[in-house]
């Protein structure tokens, strides 16, 4: 059923502390590795979606052994290539890119297909970029030359290591070919472009025999298979994808402050956060702390007093992918052109975002010049909405739902946005925060 909210004012202003949901990307990655690991590994801040409830449902059709409770997650491994594979398994992705392409690279010991589904918008991606290195390692993809969900993948009892040139500059393809490299026999090289790496800090931290060395804007990576992995016991950090959202909202919002807990500010993660500042954002992190390996601080913003334009540098691009359609909105409310290249990527995720975030902006009355991979925003900083707005047919795209809330709340009008069960896919407690910073909306 399509969940419609409305939101008829702009939010009043706000000096509070918030913390917001568990890193998505860590969440699916730590339930991936508990369950290759060899004993109990325990999370706590697991991420509660609808991405790692079917990565852990994915996990137990495995015969992995899991408790899941609001207060932690535990798994138990039985070590590497210990999944108990039966005939005709289905592993429903749903909408997760990152479960489906992380998890085939598990399954490449199979003895039978397994079939992987998602949901109709997972169904239109393209896996051509993680089918192609399986393959090199001996899996075996069916119907042939499909590369779209749904597809069988059958494994191999001989994998051999692979030399891979990762081009795309996609943690999940660079992710996919580490954790296939555990159960490869020797050494896997990739070159890869540079990308989130929370697999690799995970794999340093396990003592997985990996070696890195970076050059310019590539990773030099060596892995080595091990016999044996870790558990490892982690306390999830929160989600600065998710965080920018509410950075954004503070920062469009006058006389307001806000005080983000406990945030994973990985270098690989933060690109969004150095565009804001750039364009004229007061974003601090404070109270900066290692744990495990990832960097965690409190984020500190204050409203901004006067945005800029921006072109935007694209070595930024990878560490801010999440989070452009937000910075849109700061572009929107920027004084002159803001400019965004090689952002085809967009277009990759879960919609078209680059194609929607341009329709969205046009609809609130900000000139837009769009190509297949980059966009000109012709900033208003006078921006004040009073219109009607109905926001629909975008694919239940989390990120766009989340994007029309906060342009509603921080521009004004009146607005209509579909599917807001969408949130459920990264940040369930989105619309309970927007509560506890003032904003008013109707269910």
């Amino acid at each position: 059923m399509d969940k419609i909210i409305w939101i008829d004012k702009k939010i009043n202003n706000y000096n509070k502390k918030i913390v917001v949901d568990g890193d998505k990307s860590l969440s699916i990655r730590w339930a991936l590795l508990a369950s290759q690991a060899l004993g109990i590994s325990k999370a706590h801040n697991l991420l509660n979606s609808d991405d790692v409830l079917n990565t852990i449902n994915c996990l137990k059709k495995l015969g992995v052994k899991i408790v899941l409770n609001k207060k932690y997650c535990e798994i138990l491994g039985n070590g590497l290539n210990s999944f108990k594979y039966k005939k005709n398994i289905v592993l429903n992705a749903g909408n997760s890119g990152t479960l489906a392409r992380l998890l085939i690279a598990l399954l490449i010991r199979s003895p039978y297909k397994i079939k992987i589904v998602g949901d109709k918008s997972l169904s239109k991606r393209d896996f051509l970029r993680v089918i192609k290195p399986l393959k090199k390692f001996g899996a075996t993809f069916y119907p042939k030359n499909k590369t779209t969900l749904p597809l069988y993948v059958k494994g191999n009892d001989h994998l051999r290591p692979i030399n891979y040139y990762e081009n795309i500059g996609s943690a999940q393809v660079k992710s996919c070919i580490m954790l296939a490299a555990l159960n490869a026999p020797g050494k896997t090289k990739i070159t890869a472009k540079n990308s989130r790496n929370h697999t690799e800090i995970l794999y340093k931290y396990l003592n997985i025999p990996i070696k890195i060395l970076k050059k310019k804007n590539i990773s030099l990576i060596e892995i080595k298979s091990k016999n044996n992995i870790q558990p490892l016991n982690y306390k999830i950090p929160s989600d600065i994808s998710s965080s920018a959202f509410f950075v954004v909202l503070t920062l469009l919002t006058k006389k307001s402050s806000l005080i983000i807990k406990n945030v994973n500010i990985n270098e690989s993660r933060i690109g969004s956060m150095i565009i804001l500042n750039k364009m004229g954002a007061r974003i601090v992190f404070k109270n900066k702390r290692n744990y495990k390996g990832e960097k965690i601080a409190d984020i500190h913003v204050k409203s901004a007093k006067s945005l800029k334009s921006i072109k935007c540098p694209t070595k930024y691009n990878s560490s801010a992918i999440d989070e452009f359609l937000i910075i849109f909105l700061v572009a929107a409310k920027s004084k002159g052109v803001s400019y965004f290249k090689d952002l085809s990527e967009l277009n990759k995720k879960e919609s078209q975002r680059l194609k929607l975030g341009s329709k969205i902006l046009n609809k609130i009355g900000i000139k837009t010049k769009l190509t297949n991979n980059s966009i000109k925003i012709y900033g208003d900083p006078n921006l004040d909405l009073k219109k009607n707005y109905e926001i629909k047919n975008f694919f239940k795209d989390h990120r766009v739902f989340m994007m029309s809330a906060i342009a509603a709340l921080a521009f004004g009008g009146k607005w209509k946005i579909h599917n807001s069960d969408s949130i459920k896919t990264s940040f369930p407690s989105f619309l309970k925060l927007i509560k506890h910073l003032g904003g008013k909306f109707i269910q």
